[in-house]
């Protein structure tokens, strides 16, 4: 049984998500604040961290370095800001989505049965598929990465992307190919804002230094071009 960590101060809205969610068959730990937050978690417990970002007595986003200090834990943010400076916060951090509130119950079930799905499916790739071009290195089975040879964190959303781009690399993926190839398979909620922001995250991080990886198609999507690399090993 898949265990989550549920941080939310307002009482209402906590057992809102713990009864959400223990309906769902997840094992539910509610708590309040950050001290109570990092006094409970361990490392080899929690499947996923859902972290409210203002707390009283600290933020969501103290919770989830403690939380990638120690382990490979997903992290999904809730939130009244939907500013994008907030966001890629978040995403910087490493977690795996962020949702504004108020939501509807059915987005909160999609995202936390398709951030399941990814991490189920990564664990299920071959140790030998990795991505190296001399210059990034991905590793799927692993969900490690370093760019130059300094690691870099991905979400798991973004580990699924770039499998997709190295797998078709050279071939122009329209955005609803790539929305086909992500979700449709796994019935997993997505949206176009969600896949926007995921490769512009993608981009941050990789293309350093006037390196481009992918190229945009305007009207059409996106392709995936490396650089003088090795391609997929396997």
């Amino acid at each position: 049984m898949k265990q989550i960590l549920v941080v939310e101060d307002d009482i209402t809205m906590n057992k809102m998500l713990s009864d959400l969610l223990a309906a769902e068959g997840y094992k539910v730990t509610a708590v309040y604040t950050v001290a109570e937050a990092k006094q409970r978690f361990r490392p080899d417990v929690y499947d996923l961290a859902i972290l409210d970002v203002n707390l009283p007595d600290g933020s969501g986003y103290e919770i989830c370095k403690t939380i990638r200090e120690k382990a490979h834990t997903a992290v999904i943010f809730l939130t009244a800001n939907d500013l994008e400076q907030d966001m890629i916060k978040g995403y910087e951090l490493g977690a795996a989505d962020y949702i504004t509130k108020p939501f509807p119950n059915t987005v909160l079930r999609h995202k936390v049965k398709a951030i399941f799905s990814m991490l189920e499916n990564a664990e299920k790739v071959p140790p030998h598929k990795i991505y190296d071009d001399g210059r990034l290195m991905i590793d799927f089975s692993s969900m490690r990465a370093a760019l130059d040879g300094d690691e870099i964190a991905f979400a798991p959303l973004e580990y699924r992307m770039l499998e997709v781009f190295t797998e078709n690399k050279g071939i122009l993926l329209t955005r609803q190919k790539l929305l086909e190839k992500l979700w449709d398979s796994q019935e997993n909620y997505v949206d176009e804002h969600t896949l926007t922001a995921a490769i512009s995250r993608i981009r941050g991080k990789i293309e350093k230094d006037g390196n481009k990886y992918l190229q945009t198609v305007y009207g059409m999507g996106y392709m995936f071009t490396g650089i003088c690399g090795k391609g997929m090993e396997d």
